[in-house]
């Protein structure tokens, strides 16, 4: 069945995330925005299941007011943050990472110090690292949604690139491919980390998917391609050889972990006065460790509970 074109009459100033929410709010799922030659934004497709099966659309667009739409949204996006949390069951414990519409990234994991023997071709055993008994939760905590939005789907490997491909294949039905690699110097430290994610639009041939598996199966793995200095640009073109690929946005990755003394205390107080006071009685002086960076903040819990109730006392 060809795919059918529908002019959307949204008013164009709505942002794209309400759009592609009144789309998933009424069945809808692969949603994705289509580009022209020049990278600009020309359509939203998707796809709803049917009777017949399931059936691709797309929503043709303005595409000024989409670019303008586009520009809004990118400043609410910022603040936006997902959450991967992988328990499997290993010897590594939980892992989970942490990153924002900025690139700001943090992670930690219940274990660092796991000594397993590499894997035949060399790499890091991150499988029997991670374990495969259990799941992974993505959690995304969009900025024009009340909630989080949580999904969550069984381990395959405990590698973890194949495990989010499963997820994105299982809880979001979106053909993906993903590869990861990280360099480990002597020292155990990260020399550099890295990887790469491609996705098909709905109404991808069956040509350009030959031609992507084949431009995928020919790839170095990720590690490889890190130690000899290529960029995410170089990964790109090598996997999207022969699609003519534009660079639409580009940001810095870094570490960044947003606790703070204000937050920490903004946490504690969300215990209530009940488990403060058990805190107090036990030990007036509260030390909080984050679990990303490892920072500390001290507090002392009479002060604590004087200003606790001096603002519930504000609020009455």
């Amino acid at each position: 069945m060809a795919i059918k074109n529908y002019t959307s009459g949204v008013d164009v100033f709505t942002s794209l995330g309400e759009i592609q929410g009144a789309l998933a709010g009424h069945g809808a799922r692969q949603i994705m925005v289509e580009y022209d030659e020049k990278g600009r934004p020309t359509g939203v497709t998707f796809s709803i299941d049917t009777p017949t099966g399931r059936r691709g659309f797309m929503l043709p667009a303005n595409i000024d007011g989409v670019l303008f739409a586009f520009k809004q949204q990118k400043l609410k996006d910022d603040r936006d943050q997902i959450t991967l949390r992988v328990s499997g069951g290993g010897p590594a414990g939980v892992v989970i990472a942490c990153t924002d519409g900025t690139g700001n990234v943090k992670g930690c994991i219940d274990n660092p110090l796991v000594e397993l023997p590499a894997k035949p071709n060399g790499h890091l055993d991150v499988g029997g690292a991670v374990g495969k008994d259990g799941v992974l939760t993505v959690i995304r905590d969009n900025s024009l949604q009340k909630e989080p939005t949580v999904g969550q789907v069984p381990l395959v490997s405990g590698e973890i690139a194949e495990d989010l491909t499963a997820y994105y294949a299982y809880s979001e039905q979106v053909p993906t491919v993903m590869a990861l690699g990280v360099l480990v110097d002597k020292d155990l430290s990260i020399l550099c980390a890295g990887g790469f994610m491609v996705q098909l639009l709905p109404g991808a041939t069956d040509a350009e998917i030959d031609q992507l598996e084949k431009n995928i199966a020919a790839m170095p793995s990720v590690t490889t391609m890190l130690h000899e200095g290529k960029t995410p640009e170089d990964m790109m073109q090598l996997a999207l050889a022969g699609f003519e690929p534009n660079v639409l946005d580009e940001r810095d990755v870094h570490y960044q972990c947003d606790c703070s003394a204000e937050r920490t205390k903004e946490m504690l107080f969300s215990l209530g006065r009940k488990e403060l006071v058990k805190m107090r009685d036990e030990d007036p002086n509260c030390e909080v460790v984050c679990h990303f960076c490892h920072s500390k903040y001290q507090y002392d819990l009479n002060d604590l509970l004087a200003e606790y109730d001096a603002q519930a006392a504000e609020n009455k």
